[in-house]
């Protein structure tokens, strides 16, 4: 969603982070000041920081006054990125010495006197260095040294408009810790934007930001994941679908097995995705491998981001199966990720996904598995929105995206954590059956939205050749209850396994 009564077309800066000069649509009208808040430890100075560099490197000259921390401790978090602050000059507005008791007095409120000198401070470092970048941290020290909102809204009052005289871009930081829902600074500063740091009770903490206002700028509202990385911070922009689009053959492609083209009517089509739901261990993983094997023989490029097990693991089974995805690795073919979701925010998997899909030109990706996705992301209500819009974005760009959703249980009632193939054009359902005194496996499709899809129930065997599909079987009742019962001999089973064959999922 993007907000402005009016917008301005007039020349935008950089603010360094790229992330957020998306979000911001080009970057911030210059010779303004913004409120840059969050609570300590949000990433407000690493933000502030690279700013200034940012405008050093465009030859603009940038003063950062600190009025909280030291000058060695914004050395050293510019150490911690890799940055060289020269040429960028750091100011502390109280010297050591000041604290003093010589430097105390008792004929005036100590706040009329602090406050006035620490503004009349701030107002000659800048005349003695015009600067064209500010950064001003924090104000949360002038707000205490104030003690009324009057004289405090008076004192910013008079900073803004001395800026805006010597036409400096000013990024003021608030830390929220004097009064958290003060909005004092939000009608006076020309834009805010917000950080947050939120704890979940497991993982790493989640970060993101929200530009709260911008006058005159278009800009893309709502919350945006971020995280801070060594260089900086990196944004991940929401990401929405409808902005996203690019022709693309809509062909059927094969799935490497005949039987499941004749399931699916034509194969899968660009374009689209397909959810493969079943129990643990009947052969989803093992499924979408051998589609994404195909994909691979044809030449096309593909991105495997595996949630639930070792990449070790998938490689050595894969391998097993006659399906070996190291020689696509090591050509560029396939890029494989192995998440851990308790680390990953969801709008950096979705910036990940793009970028798999824009700058390594993948067209299949292959998500394993949506539960472990879901269920590391309990704190996002939304979460199932987001990938509704990640699935839009994938179809608008002709990927052939495959889910894999487990159920719980083996036989009986099958029970899923979520229901999301109401997202799903195509619904692969894999199943248990007893017959012959042997446990099998098999597949049908119960809905595709793109072709006439064959209403059968197909056996299969996965062994050291790989995937085998059976011809239709039609002697069966109850598969969509979990429990398929199979009530008749039928020509159409499959031989009985032997013992060296190769289960796994």
């Amino acid at each position: 969603m993007e907000h402005s009564t009016h917008f301005d077309a007039g020349p935008r800066i950089a603010t360094g982070t790229s992330g957020l000069d998306t979000i911001l649509q080009g970057g911030l009208t210059p010779s303004r000041l913004y409120l840059l808040e969050g609570t300590p430890g949000s990433g407000k100075t690493t933000l502030a920081l690279k700013f200034l560099l940012e405008g050093r490197a465009s030859g603009e000259r940038g003063l950062y006054i600190t009025l909280s921390e030291t000058e060695d401790e914004l050395l050293a978090v510019a150490r911690s990125h890799g940055w060289d602050l020269a040429n960028i000059d750091l100011f502390e507005m109280i010297a050591e010495d000041e604290f003093g008791i010589a430097n105390e007095q008792s004929l005036l409120h100590p706040s009329d006197v602090e406050l006035g000198e620490t503004v009349r401070g701030v107002i000659e470092r800048v005349e003695a260095t015009a600067p064209v970048r500010v950064v001003l941290d924090s104000l949360s020290e002038l707000r205490l040294l104030a003690q009324n909102p009057l004289r405090y809204r008076r004192q910013i009052l008079a900073l803004k408009h001395f800026f805006a005289r010597r036409n400096c871009t000013v990024f003021v930081l608030d830390d929220r810790t004097a009064e958290p829902e003060d909005l004092q600074l939000h009608s006076i500063a020309h834009g805010v934007i917000s950080l947050e740091q939120l704890a979940n009770d497991f993982g790493a903490e989640r970060r993101r930001l929200r530009v709260v206002k911008m006058r005159g700028l278009k800009y893309r509202g709502g919350y945006h994941d971020f995280t801070i990385e060594h260089g900086g911070i990196c944004v991940y922009p929401r990401l929405v679908a409808s902005d996203h689009h690019r022709s693309f053959s809509v062909e059927p492609v094969t799935t490497g097995l005949p039987g499941l083209d004749a399931l699916l009517g034509d194969g899968l089509n660009p374009g689209t995705n397909a959810l493969l739901t079943g129990p643990a261990g009947v052969g989803k993983t093992t499924t979408a491998v051998r589609c994404l094997i195909a994909a691979l023989k044809r030449g096309q490029n593909a991105a495997y981001y595996l949630f639930d097990e070792r990449l070790s693991t998938l490689m050595l089974r894969s391998r097993a199966l006659g399906m070996d995805l190291q020689p696509y690795i090591d050509n560029g073919q396939l890029m494989i990720r192995q998440i851990d979701p308790a680390e990953l925010s969801p709008g950096e998997f979705a910036s990940a996904v793009r970028v798999a899909v824009e700058e390594d030109s993948a067209t299949v990706v292959v998500i394993d598995s949506l539960n472990a996705y879901l269920h590391a992301m309990p704190s996002d209500n939304f979460l199932v929105l987001q990938m509704h819009e990640l699935l839009s974005y994938l179809s608008q760009q002709g990927v052939v995206t495959l889910m894999i959703l487990g159920q719980h249980g083996v036989m009986g009632e099958l029970r899923s954590d979520v229901d999301i193939s109401y997202l799903a054009d195509t619904v692969m359902l894999l199943r248990f059956f007893e017959a012959q005194g042997q446990v099998r496996k098999s597949i049908s499709v119960i809905k595709t939205r793109t072709s006439d899809h064959e209403r059968t129930i197909r056996e299969f065997t996965i062994d050291r050749q790989g995937i085998t599909i059976g011809e239709p079987i039609h002697n069966f009742s109850g598969l969509l209850s979990g429990s398929p019962v199979y009530q008749r001999p039928d020509p159409a089973l499959m031989p009985a396994q032997t013992s060296d064959r190769v289960a796994g999922e």
